[in-house]
């Protein structure tokens, strides 16, 4: 993947531009459609395993983007020589994802560092010009036929390893005194031929960073289309495809276009084996990553990095297994649903089959959980996590009652029956209810990303988790004003840092306006995503968080102004 070191702030530029929405020009390119039963197909699995793994795992440095940056240009090229990863076992990472309920792999099959996974006949610089000398793709690919599991490939579109390529390390961001990109289209074209052709079929094609390939990639789209009908492509061809691709974030609510949010285990959001001291993410953020992703309607493609002698570690495995012995119990309400009618947000989320609709509390007021009225008659409850539950409905909307001893750590699951089918019904949000002054009031900020208004100030003061307030990336300072209309008195403030990406605020100050002058009324260090400060009562019309030093550019969801 793409994900940078905090200290690169120039790779995270080169990420953003390469992830910048196309022109509408290039959105409106026309490629053949991807066939509905395919796209349906691959929707229904919800859950698969991305694999990040190459030489680069020696290094336990970023795959593609430490090339030229923790290790030289030259080294990094000649780590194939000693990639001899004699404990690969292509079943065994079957069975991790087995375990772990995913129904899908996608393997890096080439990543932007050049190096093929694969026996390919177009370059030398691939596996079996190692001491391994075993095409990984072709057994992985077997492995998954035998087993049970879909089996598509990442490939990257840039190459900073080719020569035709324009670009090169580190991070894409050095131009070739010479090049020939058409030579390279050819290129790209013959080698995703290969993996269509000798190791399908597959479920996907998955494109990464199209630099310098829009107009190009409806060619990659027909070429793949003809040689596999019932593929789907992602949206980074350089125009386009299939699916949405939401990366160390998971997507927002979407029915209309399909998503897929690919996320790291590892504790240090690594794509690439991290070194024995990586770590992994807890299983209560495993689970919600999931379960969000299916309340919004998308699917959730988690990645592991093998280590270099070509074991999964046993610290992923361990926290996919116990992912998968949930999915084991309660997978009836991920597999095969759609998103909704409860939109995701932090009190948890919500999916729908048939006539029945799978609430997955996160939080509960009290032993509470009120929910939007629906336009379907509730005819049964049921927590299928254990214990008992009571609902009324009226116009006004849904509560359901569950005693906090029946509340589950992680996700209360609770069956709704209904009495029409579930997917009829018209989706809702679940307002949240902060008090909050700031909502409805007036927000200016210095610095909105790309001055798009889907990123406007307003986002951090509309009291919904899911909007978010971003400036440019680089950015290192920054401030958030609120004008309350009218001079109120509060004592709290909440700040809720986005987290796609936490705790870039290094150094911040609360402040309220006392005529021409700015008055701190507490200062900070990092914020995070649940961050909260009480203070003895000001009284002010216009308050501001004036944000003196950030790791790249801040970026909130919400910013609370409470009494």
């Amino acid at each position: 993947m793409k994900t940078a070191p905090n200290t690169y702030l120039w790779l995270a530029a080169a990420l953003l531009a390469a992830l910048t929405p196309m022109p509408a020009a290039a959105e409106a390119a026309k490629f053949p459609p991807v066939q509905p039963a395919a796209m349906q197909a691959w929707q229904d699995k919800r859950f698969g395993m991305f694999i990040h793994w190459g030489p680069v795992s020696l290094t336990a440095h970023e795959i593609g983007w430490s090339r030229g940056t923790q290790t030289p240009i030259e080294v990094y090229d000649n780590l194939y020589k000693q990639f001899n990863p004699t404990l690969f076992n292509a079943d065994e990472w079957v069975k991790v994802a087995k375990d772990a309920g995913m129904k899908y792999i996608v393997l890096t099959t080439k990543h932007h560092d050049g190096f093929c996974l694969w026996d390919t006949k177009l370059t030398d610089y691939n596996i079996m010009n190692g001491p391994f000398k075993r095409d990984v793709v072709k057994e992985l690919a077997a492995a998954c036929h035998k087993g049970g599991i879909a089996f598509g490939v990442y490939y990257s579109v840039c190459d900073w390893h080719h020569p035709d390529f324009p670009l090169t390390s580190p991070g894409g961001s050095v131009k070739r005194a010479t090049s020939d990109l058409d030579a390279y289209n050819k290129y790209l074209l013959g080698q995703i031929r290969e993996l269509i052709t000798n190791y399908g079929p597959l479920i996907t094609i998955w494109n990464d960073v199209p630099q310098m390939f829009q107009g190009r990639g409806v060619k990659t789209i027909e070429m793949v289309r003809a040689l596999q009908p019932d593929i789907t492509i992602n949206n980074r061809s350089g125009d386009g495809g299939d699916y949405e691709t939401p990366e160390q974030q998971i997507g927002g609510f979407n029915m209309t276009r399909p998503w897929e949010s690919c996320m790291t285990v590892s504790a240090h959001n690594a794509w690439a084996w991290g070194g024995a001291k990586d770590g992994v993410k807890p299983l209560a953020d495993c689970l919600k990553m999931l379960v969000s992703g299916a309340g919004g309607d998308g699917n959730v493609l988690l990645n592991v990095g093998p280590r270099p002698d070509g074991v999964i570690d046993p610290a992923q495995s361990g926290r996919l297994k116990e992912v998968g012995e949930w999915l084991a119990k309660y997978g009836e309400s991920i597999y095969a649903t759609r998103g909704g009618p409860f939109k995701p947000g932090k009190w948890g989320a919500s999916t729908r089959q048939g006539k029945r609709i799978y609430v997955h509390a996160y939080q509960f007021d009290g032993d509470s959980l009120e929910l939007p009225a629906i336009s379907a008659t509730i005819t049964a409850a049921h927590v299928l996590t254990g214990g008992t539950v009571e609902f009324q409905q009226s116009d006004a909307g849904i509560t359901l009652s569950v005693p906090a001893a029946s509340h589950a750590a992680i996700d209360t699951l609770i069956a709704l029956d209904v009495d029409r089918p579930a997917l009829d019904i018209a989706p809702v949000a679940v307002a949240r209810k902060s008090g909050s002054l700031a909502n409805g009031a007036h927000a200016t900020a210095s610095n909105v990303f790309q001055k798009q208004a889907g990123y406007g100030a307003d986002k951090a003061i509309d009291d919904d988790l899911e909007t978010r307030w971003a400036t440019d990336a680089g950015t290192r300072q920054a401030w958030l004003e609120v004008d309350l209309g009218k001079p109120q008195t509060f004592s709290k403030v909440a700040i809720h840092e986005w987290e796609g990406a936490p705790k870039r605020i290094q150094k911040f100050e609360v402040q309220f306006k006392d005529g021409a002058d700015w008055k701190t009324i507490f200062a900070g260090t990092t914020v995070g995503p649940g961050f909260n400060r009480a203070f003895p009562p000001v009284t002010a019309r216009v308050l501001r968080l004036n944000i003196l030093d950030a790791k790249d550019g801040p970026t909130l969801d919400e910013f609370e102004v409470l009494k």
